[in-house]
């Protein structure tokens, strides 16, 4: 998941109400409830410290919360008496969340939208093909592209004096799967989609498939539901999708722990991959996160570190930070500090479900770690 999303958080100083909020049930009653709710979170961010003017602003957020928008529910983020950034969730929260602190409240963000992989989703035709993305916001319009309009239609007549007919139709085809493929290469790369999934009849989606670019290629799968005729779409095509991006997100998560695995400290040669706080912190000082992996239930995201103004100034103790340039450090969770220095160098970060660790109950340590941007020798014990 890129935090790119988030500058906004980052541009504005703190400190920040963060709610978790689900959505209210969509009856007389679901409407009393959301206003309890919505009450109870306010006062608690009022015992925590908050200022009035920003207490308001969640309290008109969170009244705006409604099923048909949000079926899921939003996490808000407020600052200096307004909301500085508003974000729909995939999974409602079990209970609202709120809190008051320096820095923006993070890490639920990451377990309630899921790693919700950008999926490119191309409907295919003989003539042309219409694009589609799919994630957490729901699916948008990608473009489309127009092949030749004909011929693309076989006759039933085996008499030799349709053969060169049969083989314009042949041409059309091949013709039509070249302009579609380049036309979802250049789709896929303006998008910053994470996998492909192809949608057509069985001659045409191979077609498309074996001239897509090899790395496109890798990250594309085919199912046999839906169409790009009208009314095509089925609740098979629509598992079939979600069933690809939760395979890629899988993947993903079992790639990087082969290579955290492959990459940690402790062997003779320079380590790829650090856990631990300390460990994290002085990367995140050199910008040298490339992915950050956090568990949700790990006993070191709630450690203290101290931070200063910006991203980048993040120390283990006070005094260090002091010599980061930060007259004034400020103590907070050592999570909230390790995502935004991930999310102000365009980090990647993936949540490791505990499932996914559970043979190796202590990856990584303390529950975060991360693959390195480039290698370099262990300080000595």
């Amino acid at each position: 998941m890129h935090l790119s999303f988030l500058q906004p958080l980052f541009d504005r100083p703190g400190p920040y109400a963060t709610v978790y909020f689900g959505p209210p049930h969509s009856d007389e009653s679901g409407a009393k409830q959301q206003e309890l709710s919505v009450r109870e979170v306010c006062r608690s961010l009022e015992q925590d410290g908050a200022d009035a003017a920003t207490i308001e602003a969640v309290r008109d957020a969170l009244t705006r919360i409604g099923p048909p928008e949000d079926p899921a529910g939003r996490v808000v983020f407020a600052a200096g008496g307004e909301v500085v950034l508003s974000h729909r969730l995939t999974r409602p929260p079990q209970r609202p969340l709120a809190c008051w602190a320096p820095l923006p409240r993070l890490t639920p963000l990451l377990e309630l939208s899921g790693q919700d992989p950008l999926c490119l989703v191309a409907y295919i035709d003989r003539t042309g093909a219409d694009f589609e993305l799919r994630g957490a916001t729901g699916p948008r319009d990608a473009g489309q592209v127009e092949g030749r309009p004909h011929p693309v239609h076989r006759t039933a007549s085996a008499d030799w004096s349709e053969r060169h007919f049969q083989l314009k139709v042949e041409n059309t085809w091949e013709h039509n799967a070249g302009e579609i493929a380049e036309a979802l290469s250049t789709a896929y790369e303006e998008s910053g989609a994470d996998l492909v999934v192809l949608v057509g009849d069985p001659r045409e989606r191979p077609a498309v498939h074996h001239k897509l670019p090899e790395a496109v290629q890798r990250v594309t799968v085919e199912t046999e539901h839906g169409g790009r005729a009208a009314g095509s779409s089925s609740a098979a095509l629509e598992e079939a999708i979600e069933e690809a991006r939760r395979q890629y997100t899988r993947r993903r998560v079992e790639e990087a722990l082969d290579r955290f695995r492959a990459g940690r400290a402790g062997t003779d040669r320079p380590a790829d991959a650090v856990e631990g706080v300390p460990a994290l912190v002085e990367a995140a000082r050199e910008h040298r996160i490339d992915t950050l992996l956090v568990r949700p239930d790990g006993p070191e995201l709630g450690r203290e570190t101290w931070v200063g103004a910006q991203p980048d100034q993040v120390a283990v103790r006070r005094t260090e930070a002091r010599t980061l340039g930060e007259s004034d450090p400020t103590p907070v969770r050592a999570d909230d500090a390790l995502l935004r220095a991930a999310a102000a160098t365009a980090a990647d970060v993936l949540i490791i479900p505990p499932e996914d660790a559970e043979d190796d109950s202590d990856i990584p340590t303390g529950g975060l770690g991360a693959l390195l941007r480039w290698t370099y020798e262990p300080a000595p014990a």
